[in-house]
């Protein structure tokens, strides 16, 4: 085997996982929300106004601008992704905020240390790579099925690379 081959083979990933917020609502979930609200409001809205009391009117518009203020406000944190990679020579996290802003922390995997905190009822409350004098944490965001999942997943891949020297 060349040199080459045994670069290109140590770099090939052993895991990799990307992690994405979970939203309950979809979009079309959310638009029908969106114009079920609007139509509710637009008819309290009318009578209001008919009746004499236009100011209530105003009110229901204020409250479908706040509620489509923080759908937006929801959707657009859901941009907020992190890419974990771990190889035989590179544990890498490329985390990305919401405006696509990428941070990348990388990690050697034979000193890179996982490390997860639990709650007895909840289950993982945070998880942190710690490696080189470095800390990060990873999947914040993630509900605690996913958590578990992905500490079990990502784990087992530390594991298989250290195994592997």
């Amino acid at each position: 085997m060349t040199e080459g081959n045994v670069n290109s083979t140590a770099e090939q990933p052993i895991f990799a996982a990307e992690l994405i917020p979970y939203r309950s609502l979809g979009r079309k979930g959310f638009r029908i929300l969106l114009m079920l609200t609007g139509a509710i409001c637009c008819v309290h809205a009318i009578f209001f106004t008919v009746t004499g009391a236009w100011p209530i009117a105003f009110f229901f518009g204020l409250d479908f601008l706040l509620l489509y203020g923080a759908f937006w406000l929801n959707y657009r944190a859901a941009r907020a992704r992190e890419e974990v990679t771990v190889s035989r020579t590179s544990l890498s996290i490329r985390k990305f905020t919401p405006s696509g802003r990428m941070t990348e922390h990388r990690f050697n995997p034979f000193w890179a240390r996982f490390f997860v905190r639990r709650h007895d009822e909840i289950g993982i409350i945070s998880m942190h790579v710690v490696g080189e004098g470095r800390r990060t944490d990873i999947g914040s965001f993630l509900n605690p099925d996913d958590r578990e999942s992905f500490a079990r997943a990502f784990k087992g891949a530390l594991a298989t690379v250290k195994r592997r020297i």
